[in-house]
């Protein structure tokens, strides 16, 4: 029984001693193992409230040259269609400032013309009717041109005329006068009108001579080889028109108000006839 609870105890030894080195050696358990949960931040306050992003700004709108406009028509253009341009300049400031002086005149005129009216049929006399007009009038010169006339009409040559032929010639030439007057500048505005759509037309040929060209260097009609060429045939042609019709629709109004404000001075000057007429046979009369 001793051999037998020797070997038993010697046996218990043996596990206890494997248990304990089996411990000993044994890894950490798992929950050792595991790493700390990393500490979590605190929440911000409800306070402190993001600021808003800043607003996107809209993208510029980028300018473009235009290469066929006006601007680039006069610097890329050679020295005949500059001068096409300049001559054409030329023609429409000439026909506006001619029309305005016209009509500046022709206005003046038929304010005279009511002037006379009102001042020259009513006087005493026909030299109290001529001073009573204003120094520039047209109506007075007529006027002085015919009394000077009838006052004048002696002498070896000048009596051999009848006086009332020598008095309706004397005023006829001053109404001739007047009228030359009037019809100064009209045939600028007449060859405005007529010759500014030709010149325009010469541009619109020297444009499309230009785009030809550009084609048979190119070798390909590509739209930007005679893009500009065209267009600077089109801008001729407009210009042209815009230069030749305001000249023609003034010259034709001009003309219209020449014929009215010079039926106003036959008819005043056939007036001044009959009264000098009357008086020079009441003068012989009375000698």
């Amino acid at each position: 029984m001793t051999s037998f609870k020797l070997r038993i105890y010697k046996l218990f030894l043996a596990a206890l001693v494997s248990v304990s080195a089996v411990t000993i050696l044994a890894p950490l358990p798992a929950a050792a193992q595991t790493p700390a949960p990393a500490p979590v931040a605190a929440p911000a306050p409800a306070a402190a409230v993001a600021p808003l992003p800043p607003p996107v700004a809209a993208p510029a709108t980028e300018t473009v040259e235009n290469p066929y406009g006006l601007d680039a028509l006069w610097r890329q253009g050679d020295f005949v269609s500059k001068g096409t341009l300049i001559i054409l300049v030329i023609m429409s400031v000439g026909s506006w400032y001619i029309g305005i002086l016209k009509l500046i005149e022709q206005a003046k005129l038929l304010k005279q013309g009511a002037e006379s009216d009102e001042k020259f049929w009513k006087a005493a006399s026909v030299k109290d009717a001529i001073a009573a007009l204003h120094e520039d009038s047209a109506f007075r010169f007529v006027a002085e041109k015919g009394a000077y006339a009838a006052e004048h009409h002696q002498g070896s040559v000048i009596e051999r005329v009848d006086l009332n032929v020598w008095v309706s010639m004397s005023i006829q030439r001053a109404i001739d006068t007047v009228n030359n007057r009037l019809q100064n500048g009209l045939a600028f505005l007449a060859t405005v009108g007529s010759t500014a759509p030709f010149v325009g037309l010469f541009g619109t040929v020297w444009g499309i001579y230009h785009a030809l060209t550009a084609i048979g260097i190119a070798g390909q009609a590509s739209i930007d080889k005679v893009a500009g060429p065209v267009g600077e045939s089109l801008i001729m042609t407009a210009f042209g028109l815009a230069v030749a019709v305001p000249a023609v629709l003034g010259y034709n109004w001009l003309v219209r108000r020449n014929r009215v404000a010079m039926e106003l001075i036959r008819h005043f000057g056939g007036g001044v006839h009959m009264t000098l007429l009357g008086g020079g046979r009441n003068r012989r009369k009375g000698s």
